[in-house]
């Protein structure tokens, strides 16, 4: 296939090709190098709205869309990104999709068929190159529906300088993109002028269309989706702000589903309003459809519960107007040395240990997860490592509900220049299963900022903050809240060799002894936006 349009655009530079009721070009990009475009039209089609899907993925998977869409009275574009199956130039990926994504949307406006109603789709890598045609600066979207992407493509590849290794190489490896594009990306650890470039999340200002912004607890973009939505709504031009919509489910990377893990959420399939259906979407945004989507608050988010009793408080939708949907104050529970997790301030007490080997890493075992088994699964494994530390409270006497972003800070020092720090936080059924809910981990020579790199000094104590991202559950009578605090979860992420050479120079590794300080002076804790009374 990639070998037909090189020669096709060789030999006849942007020609057109007809198919059935599609169009295949070869379209010119500023600096020359064609992209192979469907255009997916009736014959002599008057003037439409239309829908643009820019892929890395192989547009002609699309066609089946493209047909739907011809039906519903729309005009659908499908693109090959660049270097890939049709389309010429490098085979890296989102490499200057942001030039690419302007020149394709400013040809698409300028042609008879199009009405001047422009809208964008995809999910994953498809909403990915959305993101930078929002940041381009063109102001031909007229709407967007964007499903688990992310518009900062450094927190694609690392989470706070932790490198996402089963899903970065495993994607690069089946999706065969160019044999040096893993190379470009372990070269840039720290986010610098390349990740600058490549960041959408820094010209939200850009936007100025509504969109949908899709996304689950356990995706491996999940707190990216949630700001891109805030993103959009409060920081985008006048036709974005206060005109986003944001659903959040739960789910991994494939949403609208509901057994994910090891868990099933029942209704998980069906969130109310209409805003997850792309066409329902478009018909209101593009055509001045039906106003139900419109009158239908910002936020649709489910809450967790207890999957396995029916009766439990939980396991529904909910919506609201902002996210995080209350305004609280985050409620620190506290790390002791007993174990113990709980509301009550540390007295004295002497630091816990662990031993962390790079030979013997901790096993990935669910979570953010998308090559290898992702979403809420039974931690014991990982809980009875001596490489863990684990902390529990006491069975909650009422229902506890959690809603909003969660975030852990430790008190820790360790015998070498690096190592990594990795927050989970598990819903502990009465049964003794204890499932991941969110996750968060950082480098510790990030500790002060992605930009610049500082080594520990072994012994020296340092605060080091972990983003455990957000979620929504409430906690059932007889449940018990569970936080993991350890240096490794691998393949899932590429461990840490304690050494402090640059990330991947240099084959070294040593073993890190590590301590978590649970005292007075250094009260290490847990903060939860805790909704008191839970909305039941």
């Amino acid at each position: 296939m990639k070998s037909r349009f090189l020669i096709l655009g060789l030999l006849l530079a942007s020609a057109l090709i007809r198919t059935e009721a599609k169009d295949i070009i070869l379209l010119p990009m500023r600096d020359g190098v064609k992209l192979a475009t469907d255009i997916h039209k009736p014959d002599g089609a008057e003037a439409r709205p239309v829908i643009l899907s820019r892929t890395p993925y192989n547009k002609s998977g699309l066609d089946a869309i493209g047909a739907e869409a011809i039906k519903r009275g729309y005009i659908f574009v499908a693109q090959d990104c660049r270097g890939r199956f049709g389309s010429e130039g490098d085979n890296l990926p989102f490499n200057i999709d942001k030039t690419d994504g302007y020149d394709t949307i400013e040809w698409v406006a300028k042609q008879p068929w199009c009405n001047g109603k422009i809208g964008t789709w995809g999910g994953s890598a498809g909403a990915i190159t959305q993101f930078q045609m929002m940041a381009s600066g063109t102001d031909k979207i007229s709407a967007q529906h964007l499903t688990v992407g992310a518009p900062n493509l450094y927190d694609v590849i690392y989470i706070d300088g932790l490198f996402r290794k089963s899903l970065i190489e495993d994607w690069l490896r089946l999706t065969q993109f160019s044999s040096n594009a893993l190379s470009i990306w372990v070269s840039h650890p720290l986010y610098d002028d390349y990740w600058r470039q490549r960041d959408a999340s820094r010209h939200y200002k850009e936007a100025n269309a509504p969109a949908v912004h899709i996304g689950g607890y356990w995706d491996i973009f999940a707190q990216a989706t949630i700001d891109a939505f805030n993103g959009y709504q409060t920081k985008g031009g006048a036709k974005a702000r206060g005109k986003q919509k944001l659903v959040l489910g739960p789910w991994a990377h494939a949403v609208l589903q509901e057994k994910v893990g090891e868990l099933t959420f029942p209704g998980a399939k069906r969130p109310p309003g209409g805003a997850h259906d792309a066409w329902k979407w478009f018909d209101y945004a593009l055509r001045n459809g039906s106003r139900e989507i419109a009158s239908q608050p910002p936020v649709t988010y489910y809450v967790l519960g207890d999957a396995t009793d029916s009766t439990a408080p939980g396991n529904m939708w909910r919506t609201a107007g902002t996210w995080p949907p209350f305004d609280v104050k985050p409620t620190k529970y506290f790390l002791h040395a007993d174990r113990g997790l709980s509301a009550i301030e540390p007295s004295k007490a002497e630091p816990l240990a662990y031993t962390y080997d790079p030979a013997n890493p901790v096993p990935t075992v669910g979570g953010i997860q998308l090559s290898i088994p992702a979403g809420p699964m039974d931690q014991k494994k990982v809980e009875s490592r001596g490489d863990v530390l684990v902390f529990t409270s006491s069975p909650v006497t009422s229902p506890m509900e959690v809603t909003g972003r969660i975030r852990a800070k430790i008190w820790v020092s360790a015998d070498v220049p690096d190592t990594d720090f990795i927050a989970r936080l598990c819903d502990v059924y009465p049964d003794g299963r204890s499932f991941n809910l969110c996750e968060g981990a950082v480098r510790a020579r990030f500790r002060n900022g992605l930009a610049k790199e500082t080594l520990m000094k072994p012994g020296q104590i340092y605060p080091v903050e972990i983003d455990l991202w957000s979620t929504s559950v409430i906690f059932n009578t007889g449940h018990r809240l569970r936080l993991h605090i350890t240096s490794s979860s691998a393949p899932g992420y590429d461990p840490n060799p304690n050494s402090g050479a640059p990330f991947r120079a240099d084959p070294e590794t040593r073993k890190a002894n590590v301590k978590v300080y649970v005292d007075s002076k250094h009260p290490s804790h847990l903060l939860l936006p805790v909704v008191n009374p839970p909305q039941i």
